[in-house]
């Protein structure tokens, strides 16, 4: 009976992946509703110019994100993301703290994106138009975004649906101009995001 319990629970851990793999890439077959964003299985990593040597990484750890999504207006996905200034990770938490205060975290502990609009490029992919703001300074932006697709949740349970991206902004456009002598003005963003039906 303990070897027959032992092989189903291993059968069961095996075929969770399975089970949560994306069935469609089509955004007409995403169920209507709320979704919101699945904490532990989203990045947001930034990547500026160090002095012309690398591009140096900065991740922030504790984000949030949800939408309302219609499959009958999804052109137009109203899509609120945010990602605590304050928690930028480098890897040396010294530095962290100079960087957060380069965001000015204190006063303004959000950066905040909201989308206006959505423009199909292709098969699951699209350019997503919508107001940054950081460091309470607010400017269009523009996300290269890939749908992976819509599934099941883990062991086939709720609906789970995910999206990468990527995209590029000024900093000083956002009033972060202190660090100009040591890295570029680019900044790159790169994006990975899961969200399951409420």
């Amino acid at each position: 009976m303990r070897l027959t319990a032992v092989v189903l629970a291993l059968a069961l851990v095996a075929a969770g992946p399975l089970a949560a793999a994306p069935q469609s890439r089509d955004p007409a077959q995403v169920p209507a509703g709320e979704y919101v964003l699945d904490k532990p299985h989203a990045s947001l990593i930034a990547r500026v110019p160090h002095l012309g040597f690398s591009r140096y990484t900065l991740r922030f750890n504790r984000l949030d994100g949800r939408f309302a999504y219609d499959p009958a207006n999804w052109r137009n996905p109203q899509v609120t993301f945010e990602a605590d200034a304050a928690s930028v990770d480098t890897g040396d938490k010294d530095f962290d703290r100079q960087i957060a205060g380069y965001f000015d975290a204190a006063a303004h502990p959000k950066i905040t994106f909201q989308s206006r609009a959505l423009e199909v490029t292709g098969e699951g992919t699209g350019k997503l138009t919508g107001d940054l703001t950081l460091r309470g300074v607010t400017h269009p932006v523009t996300l290269d975004v890939v749908f992976n697709g819509v599934g099941p949740g883990m062991m086939g349970g709720g609906t789970r649906l995910g999206f990468s991206g990527t995209g590029r902004i000024n900093r000083s456009d956002f009033g972060v101009t202190e660090v100009k002598q040591f890295v570029g003005d680019e900044v790159d963003l790169q994006f990975e995001l899961e969200f399951f039906r409420k």
